[in-house]
């Protein structure tokens, strides 16, 4: 972050053997946030789950390759 940037916008990213989460996390943030700055779009929590869900299966398949 620079001196005049905007807070950040948390993302919690929570995964185990049979579930995953994702949120955004927002809170005690004004409803105007700024990402257009950075992104023109976030991906949804839903497409964070899918790409933690494919990462974890790839890092499980890689483990029991060793």
């Amino acid at each position: 972050m620079t001196e005049n940037d905007n807070p950040p916008v948390g993302l919690i990213l929570c995964t185990d053997k049979n579930d995953t989460k994702v949120k955004y996390a927002t809170g005690g943030l004004e409803n105007q946030l700024f990402v257009s700055k950075y992104l023109t779009v976030l991906p949804s929590e839903q497409e964070l789950e899918q790409f933690v869900r494919a990462d974890r299966e790839r890092i499980e398949t890689n483990f029991k390759n060793m």
